[in-house]
């Protein structure tokens, strides 16, 4: 197996763990701590067989997971978003560089927004009580995918996204 394989290996891995995360959000409103915990030490893997440098780049991801998961942290403070949430926000933040990160966090709020609206509904549609639980999780998991995709399988998104 080389480099490049092992890397379209662990990428996929992070994919079924992404959709695996969705899954449990969706039914128990929760994302399990093994599956961060996952992504996050498979993200120490993809590192080691990319042959990323600890300087600036592996020290540049780790500060902007801190950032992510301190800034999504206060969110859940404030009772905006669940922990599970922001700590599958923060291993992502582990995996891509910054203007992915950006990217990640454009389209989730996007599929977010569109999920909230389709809970809400749900909830009138189905006379249900109290307020609609949003399984965000998925948004993230959606949103992780797409940048998999964007970034590894498009042969388009060189042209489009330099």
């Amino acid at each position: 197996m080389n480099i490049e394989t092992a890397q379209y290996a662990l990428m996929a891995l992070l994919a079924i763990l992404l959709a695996t995360a969705s899954v449990t959000d969706w039914r128990r409103r929760e994302i399990d701590n093994w599956l961060n915990f996952a992504i996050a030490a498979l993200a120490l893997v993809f590192w080691l067989v990319s042959g990323v440098p600890f300087w600036p780049d592996i020290a540049m991801q780790l500060g902007l997971a801190t950032l992510i998961f301190a800034i999504f942290a206060g969110f859940f403070a404030l009772g905006a978003m669940g922990g599970g949430d922001v700590k599958l926000l923060g291993a992502l933040a582990l995996w891509f560089a910054p203007l992915d990160m950006m990217r990640l966090l454009i389209v989730m709020s996007i599929i977010g927004g569109l999920l909230t609206l389709f809970m809400i509904v749900r909830q009138k549609w189905m006379k249900l009580e109290g307020k609609p639980e949003i399984p965000y999780g998925i948004a993230i998991a959606l949103a992780g995918l797409w940048l998999i995709y964007e970034r590894n399988l498009n042969q388009f998104s060189a042209l489009v996204l330099p």
